[in-house]
């Protein structure tokens, strides 16, 4: 699994989320630097663990979804004398 990089972009949202958590919950004023340093602490500790979620729950929508596609498949068969 390759490291959880954030686009410039994303990192510049979450570090204003982040900023304002702080700021908002915490009553305390965190800077872009010590921001970003948390937000790769997190991404480096804590991300494979959303990461892992993210792939389990993805895997259990395919395997619902193949599960619904052999019983649409079963259902296509058309009778015959064979017997299996």
């Amino acid at each position: 699994m390759s490291d959880i990089k954030f686009s410039s972009e994303e990192k510049t949202l979450i570090v204003a989320k982040l900023q304002r958590y702080f700021s908002e919950e915490l009553k305390q004023q965190i800077g872009r630097f010590d921001a970003e340093f948390l937000i790769d602490f997190i991404s480096e500790e804590i991300g494979g663990y959303y990461y892992n979620r993210g792939v389990y729950d993805a895997q259990t929508v395919v395997a619902a979804r193949l599960e619904d596609i052999g019983d649409q498949l079963f259902q296509l068969e058309r009778r015959t004398d064979f017997k299996r």
